[in-house]
């Protein structure tokens, strides 16, 4: 039985739905099903075959290395995979099964996205971005976008043997970060039309979450060790068998044990506007060293350092010395085949570090998009030749 006009699903009673009761009563009738939770509700109009192959390739990937499916399971056809998760009523797709695998659950579900913002203050958005697709795609490409657009971190180099270790630190520990985009998506009001919201400042990294938390709860419940009944048990099952999350309940208690892992200020949380708001505030060490325009730091950050930087960077740097290029002109020029390489090796580090930047940096994706180098590459590029040519001349004296 769909949900329609006159019939709707309910998780739990409450006392406001009796004026829907006497609406149905004073029209042509209805029914109210409670105990249904909403991600469990079937979707008609929606088929196996609207959902997202790369979606059901990348859960199969991820659920074999979590081993929390059976190879059985995994080889069946994606209708049959749909049933072993339990996202199938009769010859409907729960909601849930939109929301996992469908390329665009936006179109079924108002709000079903992650906006991202840089705001210099509250009145004031420099850039923003829009993270749309199946929810794996969403955690993956939010936490992607945060790390390589809006978070910049603290970058040294480490000897490790004959080379050298590339150690980032971000103002928002990784683990954190990703824990709780998890955690919004996941156990998020899917009912709400508004999306998921981040918002980045100087100073500190906020994320609401349009959510509803069980009747009694409050922020210090979440803080406390507890058993979660999740709002959303389809699509919690779903990471779960991925190997996306360990286990209903502690998605709270594992980002403040990784801000504490990493010595990072913990979060602030609070239920507020519909939603819960949580607060990353950035350490002032960190702040300290943003401030000095560095993109080096030890740990704790004291003075800035200038480890050598690994040659595949170097070469990055040197060939954006005079002019801005597209970063097929850099892979070509760096002689470079395998894209893949050379956007993890040479691009990405590079950017991360803060040693280049975007041209466009608000269109990211754009065809006409370039890469330059930033002050701080320019100055790390100069202390490298200014080295090579001190040992040159060392080597000949």
């Amino acid at each position: 039985m769909p949900e329609s006009q006159n019939t709707e699903w309910k998780e739990r009673w409450r006392d406001e739905y009796l004026a829907q009761v006497c609406g149905f009563a004073n029209a042509q009738g209805g029914t109210l099903v409670i105990g249904r939770t909403w991600d469990g509700a079937p979707l008609p109009g929606v088929t196996p075959d609207d959902l997202s192959p790369a979606a059901f390739k990348r859960f199969r990937q991820l659920a074999l290395r979590s081993r929390r499916l059976d190879e059985e399971s995994l080889a069946d056809s994606n209708a049959g995979l749909l049933d072993r998760l339990k996202l199938a009523e009769g010859a409907y797709l729960k909601r849930a099964a939109v929301l996992l695998f469908h390329p665009d659950p936006s179109r079924h579900f108002t709000g079903a996205f992650v906006k991202i913002g840089y705001f210099e203050h509250d009145a004031h958005i420099r850039y923003h971005d829009l993270i749309e697709g199946d929810l794996f795609t969403q955690a993956r490409q939010a936490q992607d976008v945060l790390l390589l657009k809006y978070l910049k971190a603290s970058v040294r180099y480490e000897r490790e043997g004959e080379g050298l270790l590339r150690v980032e630190r971000y103002p928002v520990p990784r683990e954190a970060l990703r824990e709780a985009l998890l955690n919004a998506l996941i156990h998020r009001d899917y009912a709400s039309t508004a999306p998921v919201q981040i918002r980045v400042y100087d100073d500190k990294l906020i994320l609401w979450n349009p959510a509803i938390l069980p009747p009694g709860w409050t922020e210090q419940t979440l803080l406390q060790p507890h058993i979660s009944p999740p709002h959303n048990p389809d699509v919690a099952n779903a990471f779960f068998r991925a190997g996306e999350i360990e286990a209903w309940g502690r998605g709270i208690e594992r980002i403040f044990a990784a801000c504490r892992a990493e010595h990072a200020p913990e979060p602030t949380l609070k239920l507020h506007s519909g939603g819960l708001w949580l607060e990353f505030p950035y350490d002032p060490a960190y702040l300290r060293m943003v401030k000095q325009g560095s993109n080096k730091a030890t740990d704790p950050v004291t003075d800035p350092v200038t480890d050598p930087v690994p040659p595949e960077i170097t070469r990055v740097l040197e060939l954006l010395t005079n002019e801005a290029m597209p970063p097929s002109v850099i892979q070509q020029r760096l002689g470079l085949k395998h894209r893949p390489t050379f956007r993890a090796n040479y691009l990405h580090p590079a950017l991360a570090a803060g040693l280049i930047e975007m041209t466009l940096p608000d269109k990211p994706n754009s065809r006409l998009q370039k890469y330059r180098l930033t002050a701080t590459g320019r100055e790390i590029l100069q202390a490298e030749q200014a080295m090579d040519s001190e040992s040159w001349r060392g080597i000949h004296s």
